[in-house]
């Protein structure tokens, strides 16, 4: 019968009735996943206006807690709305988790900044954040299962694989918003509050998708279960309490969503970040870059669905974790080619070489952001992996500070803990030494102007001997007359060195300021980068386009929506989520900008041998004969 059902299902169009319930839930999950990356995307503006008031302690606590909530809570969502949503119904359910999404992210636009109501304001913000991590939590399962009971058999495939657009249309609209808002109040503006204007945006999206949904039916196999009294009246403890059903969560998750999940984060998150972060593109261009991938390759998630109810869910996410394994790392060679063919000439030809005593060389895991690396080997390797130079880390004497060779230059390191008031100064001093190494050596270093101020102009100038400045000559130049207070304030004086003065002359000395490592705009390659990002956002349309209607499958209608959540959060809000820090980890350890790509690659192996001798065919199932 599942056969029959199949081909009957495939040979007949889309109903009016369809279309509205997978429009409905789409458009609801998309406004879920915008709401969800703004945040992400506008980290920078929404920490400077609620938590840089605070002692470094405070904002590190801050920091992990948001973190927490935007990934980690996920599961936690994916209990609550699930065990709901198997008792109650599928349609008030995730009615429920996008209204908790909508005026979570509204109110963050809202929100007053640390400035105007205080701790308060942090405080607040981690409890709206908390609240949108937990509502994502219960929304993706609710709609995946809401669509694929709606739809015939033979066509479940085709019919999730829209909702797994969803994540990465949101992603999409994210990005369009934030630029449109910036090219159009410019960066001044948008850093002062025009940031807020995509968050405020969002109660529009609010508001259709919440009177879409409300004209929504409930689920036939659900309504047809509650009717006949076979709901279940402990969902969590059926699906994850009794062996038969808890294994079937535990083949789910390592024999399909981790592999999926990290090459979901690989494909759209870890790219963007290694190429800011790591080739050093502009993030208005890497943006850019990322949303055209996502307009040329989206499709293929409907492309990949439809097909997985021709040929099954399993051959087609078995074969992008393949594809993914094998070609990650000739992939990413060619962004960084394309994205900085300077930077990556140089890494060809020039090396260095960290010395440090045994056990001086820590594992630089930093999710949030916010860790210190104190130790003279962490501070040598954490500098060189920020600035993307690869190294070998080689013993060196006990007892003795590190040191990094580039080159014929030795420039020694320093270790924080020790150095105590000295610390700030020492550090400007060795990283202007590593950097004019490695400008030497061929990377795309730029140094910045330095504004100096007069009491400051002799010591500058004897410190930077490179520079060959002649004192009176700058005193001579364009300079400018700045309060001292203002100078104070803004670290280039102390209030000693302004010896009471009301003002004092400024120089703008060109060339003499801090090094930057950059991609010139002129020298990417937007073409092949972008043509690398799609060829990545295909291999998430395999992995992830089929998911949905798999995860349906495995799973009885009673415990269907918690059953397939907690696997899909754990999977994506962990294993994905924790991907770009430890990647990142990975690389400074190892002193291989492409090294971090070993933690999707092994993850993507593991469910990939699991999947192939665990996981079930799913796309002849009948799921309304599963109960």
């Amino acid at each position: 019968m599942a056969n029959v059902a199949a081909v009957s299902g495939a040979a007949r169009p889309m109903t009016g009735e369809e279309k509205k319930v997978i429009f409905a839930s789409s458009l609801g999950t998309v406004f879920e996943w915008y709401d969800f990356y703004l945040y992400g995307s506008l980290a920078i503006y929404i920490g400077a206006n609620f938590f840089s008031q605070y002692p470094e302690t405070t904002r590190n606590i801050f920091a992990l807690l948001a973190f927490a909530a935007g990934f980690l809570v996920r599961p936690f969502g994916a209990l609550v709305f699930g065990r709901l949503g198997d008792i109650v119904g599928r349609k008030y359910t995730f009615l429920i988790t996008i209204l908790i999404m909508g005026v979570s992210t509204f109110l963050v636009g809202v929100l007053p900044g640390a400035s105007q109501i205080g701790i308060a304001a942090p405080i607040i913000l981690i409890v709206l954040r908390m609240l949108q991590g937990l509502a994502l939590g219960g929304e993706y399962g609710g709609a995946a299962t809401y669509v694929a009971e709606h739809a015939p058999n033979g066509r479940r495939g085709y019919y999730t694989s829209w909702i797994q657009t969803t994540a990465t249309l949101g992603l999409f609209l994210s990005l369009v918003v934030i630029l449109g808002v910036q090219f159009a109040l410019g960066k001044e503006a948008f850093a002062a509050w025009g940031w807020r204007i995509p968050f405020l945006v969002s109660v529009l999206l609010l508001g259709v998708s919440v009177w879409i949904r409300l004209k929504m039916n409930e689920s036939p196999a659900f309504k047809k279960m509650k009717e006949e009294g076979k709901t279940s009246k402990a969902p969590l403890s059926e699906a994850f309490g009794q062996w038969k059903n808890a294994k079937i969560a535990l083949v789910a998750l390592v024999g399909a969503v981790i592999g999926q999940a990290v090459v979901w984060y690989t494909g759209q998150f870890y790219a963007l970040f290694f190429l800011q972060s790591i080739l050093k593109v502009d993030g208005q261009s890497a943006n850019i870059m990322v949303a055209a991938a996502l307009i040329l390759g989206t499709s293929f998630f409907v492309i990949f669905g439809w097909l997985s109810d021709k040929i099954g869910r399993k051959p087609i996410i078995m074969a992008g974790l393949i594809l993914a394994m094998l070609t990650y790392f000739p992939l990413f060679k060619a962004l960084t080619w394309a994205g900085n063919p300077a930077l990556a000439q140089a890494q060809s030809s020039v090396r260095a070489t960290v010395t440090a005593a045994p056990g001086d060389c820590k594992f630089q895991f930093n999710p949030t952001g916010t860790a210190k690396f104190t130790t003279s080997c962490d501070i040598a390797t954490s500098f060189l992996t920020r600035n993307s130079v690869p190294y070998d880390v080689v013993a060196g004497a006990a007892g003795q500070p590190a040191s990094i060779k580039i080159g014929d230059a030795t420039i020694a390191s320093y270790d924080a803990a020790t150095a105590g008031a000295d610390a700030a100064a020492k550090d400007k001093a060795f990283q202007k030494q590593v950097n004019m190494a490695l400008h030497d050596g061929g990377y795309p270093l730029v140094r910045g102007a330095a504004q100096v101020p007069d009491a400051k102009l002799d010591a500058f100038i004897a410190a930077n001997p490179e520079l060959n400045l002649n004192a009176e000559a700058v005193r001579a130049a364009d300079k400018k007359m700045v309060a001292t207070d203002k100078l104070v304030a803004d670290k280039l004086l102390t209030p000693t060195e302004a010896a009471g003065a009301a003002e004092m002359a400024v120089y703008t000395v060109a060339g003499g300021g801090t090094f930057s490592m950059v991609a010139d705009p002129a020298a990417v390659n937007w073409v092949v980068i972008i043509a690398v990002l799609t060829v990545l956002v295909i291999y998430v349309t395999m992995v992830y386009g089929p998911i949905a209607a798999l995860l349906v499958e495995l799973f009885p209608t009673r415990i269907r929506y918690s059953g397939m959540s907690l696997p899909y959060h754990i999977g994506n809000g962990w294993f994905g989520g924790l991907l770009p820090a430890t990647a990142f980890a990975m690389s400074a350890a190892k002193g291989d900008i492409y090294y971090g790509l070993w933690y999707p690659i092994i993850f993507a192996g593991i469910t990939l041998v699991v999947g192939l001798l665990f996981l079930p065919e799913t796309k002849d199932r009948d799921i309304h004969a599963m109960d």
